[in-house]
């Protein structure tokens, strides 16, 4: 069984069809979801979703792109959030400065209180980085955050990431990005993270996988990821889908102490 670590179930893009996502994901052999909240509205519509369906999930937080909009209130609202049980994970928040939708100090600012309050709810962090990797990392360690692990999302960084996050134990999570024909060198990544820290999402309706690509994604896709995974891992080993489904079930379960 395998289990879509990142995904955000309350898009609107799923209004007309949210019933039928869950019913080919499960067909698809997808036990769990973890749900995404990148702002305040998002984080309620995903502890909502969580409440609603057994086998979802949900974390809080506020997006890099989103936290000029932060309020003073907001803060105690996740707080309150995060008292649902099925809150199991507090992002995703980090740095974005490809796109610099929020200032950056301000971003740098807010990603160091949401892990400070991320601390205080002892929820481990999701991690959005893009082209920020020297400052993620820097932050990370000044926060202490390996005392509540984490994992770097939809990871598309290079191997000096991918070790710095290793080197504070975190685990790194990979999307269909590793599908496309010019992923060759996040391939080479994939090989080298270790087992016990390997994880798989979709980050759906975002970056859909091979051969779907041009499609909305969604949480079935999550199949493309891990055969992909197991054919970086093992070559041509017909087990490899079943242990890497394994592995990386195993993993979010472990990570995100989900029952």
């Amino acid at each position: 069984m395998l289990i879509d670590s990142h995904v955000h179930l309350d898009d609107e893009r799923y209004n007309p069809d949210r019933a039928e996502i869950f019913e080919r994901a499960e067909e698809a052999g997808v036990e769990s979801f973890i749900t995404i909240g990148c702002d305040l509205a998002t984080s309620r519509a995903a502890v909502e979703l969580a409440d609603r369906h057994a086998n979802v999930y949900a974390t809080i937080g506020v997006h890099p792109h989103e936290v000029k909009h932060i309020q003073d209130s907001w803060y105690q609202e996740l707080k309150e959030l995060a008292k649902h049980p099925k809150v199991v994970g507090y992002g995703e928040i980090g740095l974005d400065f490809h796109y610099d939708h929020s200032p950056r100090e301000i971003q740098r600012q807010r990603f160091r209180e949401q892990i400070q309050l991320a601390h205080e709810l002892q929820l481990p962090v999701v991690i959005h980085t893009r082209e920020a990797q020297n400052d993620t990392i820097t932050i990370l360690r000044e926060e202490h955050a390996a005392k509540i692990g984490g994992v770097i999302h939809c990871f598309s960084g290079d191997a000096t990431l991918a070790n710095d996050a290793l080197g504070l134990g975190f685990y790194i999570s990979f999307s269909g990005i590793i599908t496309f024909r010019n992923a060759s060198e996040l391939r080479e990544i994939v090989r080298t993270v270790p087992d016990d820290r390997l994880l798989i999402e979709t980050d759906a309706p975002y970056l859909t996988p091979v051969p779907y690509r041009g499609k909305r994604n969604e949480s079935a896709y999550i199949k493309q990821v891990a055969e992909k995974v197991a054919e970086v891992k093992e070559g041509q080993n017909p087990e490899a889908f079943e242990r890497i489904a394994k592995i990386t079930a195993t993993n979010a379960k472990r990570l995100f102490n989900l029952s």
